[in-house]
């Protein structure tokens, strides 16, 4: 299975760094490829070397910009001309999307995802990896939005909230199984 997931390229504190690489390391010993930003730098190498360090392979979708940054030794690398072309080839390239604590550009990544979920433009599982309770904030508007008509379909629709990375691995394998099914 092929798993686009969304963070920061930041350096960040090991409250959010320690249940990436957990998660990185699930993802690796299951076989699985990420599918990234495909940035070697801040959580983002955090969780391309957990993948890597346990057998998984490494699918990095960068931008022009970004390309000194960019890890070398990913079996897969390609570079978008902009933001959004990225986006669009992280999402098609993938089979469930999960996002992890970042900023702005994890932030349109997560509501472009669940905006084009909304409107059944994919179906593809999303896991919001609520480490330490970043996303707790964007939860409870997300919820509000949903309770207040603006949201057609329920969040849990749209989206599986949860803090532990096993949680999250478990519901992508489950719920990619089932859609194959189908």
């Amino acid at each position: 299975m092929k798993v686009c997931v969304f963070l920061s390229a930041a350096d960040l504190d090991e409250r959010y760094v320690r249940p990436a690489r957990e998660f990185a390391e699930m993802l690796g010993k299951g076989g699985h490829t990420l599918v990234w930003g495909g940035s070697d730098t801040g959580l983002m190498k955090v969780v391309a070397d957990g993948v890597r360090e346990t057998g998984g392979r490494l699918a990095g979708v960068s931008v022009e910009f970004l390309r000194s940054w960019a890890r070398e030794d990913a079996e897969e690398m390609a570079f978008a001309k902009d933001l959004a072309e990225r986006k669009a080839l992280l999402l098609a390239g993938s089979d469930a999307v999960v996002v992890m604590a970042g900023g702005l550009g994890t932030l349109d990544e997560l509501t472009e995802i669940l905006e084009l979920r909304k409107h059944g433009l994919h179906t593809k599982p999303v896991v919001l990896l609520n480490a330490a309770g970043f996303y707790d904030g964007l939860i409870l508007q997300l919820r509000r939005m949903e309770e207040e008509g603006f949201l057609p379909r329920s969040v849990d629709d749209l989206v599986f909230t949860t803090d532990q990375g096993a949680a999250a691995l478990t519901y992508i394998e489950e719920t990619t199984t089932l859609r194959e099914e189908v």
